[in-house]
């Protein structure tokens, strides 16, 4: 923990970005008004209509990241988590919102026990699939990021990309995740304020890790967004006043994250800076 705090630079809040668009009748693309408090619009269906659109992401993304493993950022990432995982004794890991398997695969392939959960189906499938070709042990089950089907204090890890954004109850998500760590169990999610930062035409969008995604999924996006509070919180300190308030210690956050990981505008390449949160239980 001493490491991750030394390296850790003090914790700032990120520049909220908020831009506002007209309608683009030429382009067939509806654009979405400044993400604000007035603008989000709550959705009885919301799950139902975010796991939609992973299910049409779900074939493209699998191939993103079946290149993303076999470039340098699958080193880089075992890099980044294994630094705070501590050594010495096996380590059962929960992936949470694992999508096609990226995070699950690689700490696989480092011998450590890991299960990878996600709310699409199809992206499950898409995962068991990658994993595999990559003969991977990982495990991949079908489940709701904010109700866990797991008993109390089952994991000694917990880890997330890019998940809480779409998530329509961040805070009951992180309770589940927290009940679900051995006492003592870390908790790692890296995020990125998505819905301040890819907010805007489809032209300015489908670049670098999106270029597959279509007009269509650019405006569901946008539409998830709308529906979501946790797009117009301040974050991480949003995540890192939740997880003290739900009992947690020794929380921080990592700012360079994106910046360290992902410094050129490849086909990985995001323009949301990611952060890092990690607390322990």
């Amino acid at each position: 923990m001493k490491a991750y705090c030394h390296k850790c630079r003090q914790l700032h809040s990120l520049l909220s970005f908020e831009r506002s668009y007209d309608n683009d009748q030429e382009s067939g693309v509806h654009l979405m008004t400044q993400i604000s408090e007035k603008s989000i619009i709550h959705r009885k269906n919301a799950k139902e209509f975010i796991e939609d659109y992973w299910t049409k992401r779900a074939p493209g993304f699998k191939s993103l990241r079946r290149e993303e493993l076999q470039s340098e950022k699958m080193r880089q990432w075992q890099e980044e988590i294994c630094r705070h995982l501590p050594t010495g004794k096996p380590l059962k890991i929960l992936d949470i919102g694992c999508g096609a398997g990226f995070f699950s695969i690689l700490l696989a392939a480092k011998d450590y026990d890991v299960t990878g959960i996600d709310l699409t189906e199809s992206m499950i499938d898409e995962a068991a699939a990658l994993a595999a070709e990559e003969k991977s042990n990982a495990r991949f089950q079908v489940m709701d990021a904010e109700k866990l089907d797991f008993p109390d204090e089952s994991f000694d890890v917990v880890v997330s990309r890019n998940v809480t954004w779409n998530l329509p109850h961040p805070e009951q998500a992180y309770a589940e995740w927290l009940r679900v760590l051995k006492t003592g169990g870390l908790l790692l999610n890296y995020d990125a304020e998505h819905g301040k930062y890819h907010h805007g035409d489809y032209e300015k969008e489908a670049v670098y890790a999106h270029k597959d995604v279509t007009r269509e999924m650019v405006e569901q996006c946008h539409q998830i967004y709308h529906m979501l509070d946790i797009s117009i919180f301040d974050r991480p300190r949003w995540d890192l006043d939740i997880l003290r308030k739900l009992g947690a210690s020794a929380c921080s956050a990592d700012t360079t994250v994106g910046r360290r990981l992902y410094p050129k505008k490849d086909k990985f390449y995001d323009p949301a800076p990611l952060f890092g949160i990690l607390a322990v239980k």
